[in-house]
Order: C-alpha cells, then sequence, then structure tokens
C-alpha cells in the first residue's frame, strides 16, 4: 500500500517540530522551503516529520491551532515538490521515548490516552481527505515490553476513531523495544488493511551510535568500524527475518520509519553499512525513512557529508 502510493525512499526532519527547544527561532528557520526542494533533488519521496504533542496542545488538551498551521504548511512545501508526508507522534502526554523528557503514566492513565485521542482525531479529520499522500505514524518508540499490551488496546481504539474521518489513511504502528525489528513479531494483527507494521533499526547499536553523548553506556573512546560491528546483508536479513515472517502472514507492509549512523563515524566507514540494510530494504520491498535531514547527530545535509553525499544517496 505504502509503496502504491509512493512511499519509497524518506527522510525524518527530526529537531524541527520534535527535541528541540520549541523557540520560535527554531519553529520557523530549523527547516524551511528551500529544504523540500533539496530532499526532493536528492531523489527522496517523502518526508517523515516527528512532532511533539506539546507544539499542537497544551496541558489541558486543548489543540494549538498555530502548530497545525505549522503542519499544514509543511504537508504544503511537501506537496509543491512532490513529497509525500508521514506524520508521526513523538512524543504524547505521558509518554515519550526519552526518559529525560519527565514524561510518563501514559499506559496507566485515561485523561492522557483520551488527550492521545483527540489529537489523531483533529489529525484525522484535517488530513483524512489527504489519504494518498499524507500517513499517520501513532507514536515513536514504545520502550518496555510490558507497555505492549495495554498500548494494542490503546492502538486498537485510536484506529477506530482515526477510521471516522480518515478511512483510507496508512497508519504506522510499532512495537515495543524502541520499534524493534525483532519485536514486530509480537504485534497484534493489523486491526484493518490499511495499518502497517513499522519498525527502527539502528543495529548494530555499538557501530551506528558509538561514543553517543546521551548513552552512558557507550564510551566515546570506543570505536568500531562496519566489519568490526558485524554488519552485513545477512545480518540485515536475520534481524529483519521476523518481523517479514510476521508481515506475511498477517497480510501486511512493513515500513523502517527511522535507521542512521551517528555523525562520529567517519562518512567512509557508515557508507557499507548504509549500502548493505539498502539491499535487505530493497530485497524485500520495505518503505523507509533516514534519520536525519539536519544535525540531530546523524545529518545528513551537514559538511562532513559534501564529499560522499553523492554515493550514500545511492543506498537509500
Amino acid at each position: 500500500m505504502l509503496k502504491e502510493l509512493g512511499f519509497g525512499k524518506g527522510i525524518n526532519l527530526g529537531g524541527w517540530m520534535s527535541q528541540c527547544d520549541y523557540s520560535k527561532d527554531r519553529l520557523d528557520h530549523f527547516i524551511t522551503e528551500e529544504d523540500f526542494k533539496v530532499i526532493a533533488d536528492w531523489g527522496m519521496d517523502h518526508v517523515r516529520i516527528p512532532v511533539d504533542y506539546n507544539v499542537i496542545q497544551k496541558p489541558d488538551g486543548a489543540l494549538i491551532e498555530e502548530g497545525f498551521d505549522r503542519i499544514d504548511r509543511a504537508i504544503g512545501w511537501c506537496e509543491k515538490n512532490g513529497l509525500k508526508t508521514v506524520l508521526d507522534l513523538h512524543k504524547t502526554m505521558g509518554f515519550s521515548f526519552d526518559r529525560e523528557e519527565g514524561e510518563g503514566g501514559f499506559f496507566e492513565s485515561g485523561r492522557y490516552q483520551e488527550f492521545f485521542y483527540a489529537l489523531w482525531e483533529a489529525f484525522a479529520a484535517r488530513y483524512g481527505k489527504l489519504w494518498d499522500h499524507v500517513a499517520f505514524e501513532l507514536l515513536n518508540e514504545v520502550t518496555e515490553e510490558n507497555y505492549l499490551a495495554p498500548w494494542m488496546k490503546i492502538a486498537k481504539e485510536c484506529v477506530r476513531r482515526i477510521r471516522v474521518h480518515a478511512p483510507k489513511t496508512a497508519v504506522l504502528l510499532g512495537s515495543y523495544h524502541h520499534n524493534g525489528a525483532r519485536e514486530v513479531q509480537f504485534l497484534d494483527p493489523p486491526f484493518d488493511q490499511r495499518v502497517v507494521y513499522n519498525f527502527h533499526c539502528y543495529e548494530p547499536l555499538k557501530f551506528t551510535h558509538q561514543g553517543a553523548h546521551w548513552d552512558t553506556g557507550l564510551n566515546r573512546e570506543d570505536r568500531f568500524s562496519f566489519l568490526e560491528s558485524g554488519a552485513s546483508e545477512e545480518y540485515f536479513e536475520e534481524l529483519f527475518s521476523t518481523a517479514i515472517e510476521k508481515a506475511e502472514k498477517e497480510g501486511a507492509e512493513l515500513y523502517c520509519g527511522e535507521y542512521g549512523v551517528i555523525d562520529i563515524v567517519p562518512t567512509k566507514e557508515a557508507l557499507p553499512w548504509f549500502k548493505a540494510i539498502h539491499a535487505v530494504f530493497e530485497k524485500h520491498g520495505i518503505s523507509r525513512a533516514v534519520w536525519s535531514y539536519r544535525r540531530m547527530d546523524f545529518g545528513l545535509a551537514d559538511a562532513r557529508w559534501d564529499a560522499d553525499r553523492d554515493e550514500l544517496l545511492k543506498y537509500l
């Protein structure tokens, strides 16, 4: 379905309406209309836009029209440049994949869940008619295994409410362990034929996240080359195998909403990783969006990629 709609290879606009200081300067200038032209010129066919709830929803649950206006403009820039859009709710009231955000209680709180439903009902009412070029990703990176059962109940109810306004829109659904590929197998059968299984891939983490400043378990002094990491086409075939089997069993499609290599890794060492994962995506018809367009420790528009970007673009 995503492939048929033209969602093949995309790029994330991380750090724009999510994981930022939310200042007017950030929201107005971190990503601009010109960036959408660049992305299209790179041969991408869609963007994934992470959005934190506080850009579009107040603490009392009221919606922020200015935030929705920003999303309207972004979708318009996509249309102008022949790009599709995945709207990703990156943080909802009461839950973030990042513990440092201080969000908690979503999976236990009916109030927080109603705020979540209200956001998606608003998205569906506003963008459901754009189903052929706007897809919805319910929530970024559920973390703990014990959240899976309540998450399946919440997601099912959310899809039911979305369908009132957006019966044709593709809805992306991920599992726990930060949308782990191996955890796709534990998802419920799709709630309808337009639900897509979603996963993220930064494996092997010791390679893609080496020296990450936010992860104390990955020392900045440690360095792993691509060969030392153990990554290869065979590695990704095995990693994705249960997700592929689950999708085939359920008649569902797979989408990889995030993948990438930290900017500490030299570009020449990152290229073989991208080449290997790209080969497996292509073999199994998996649509995807690389992380991320600018900065955010993974930026592909950053100057470090200037000498090797043309080569990289072959493997996205």
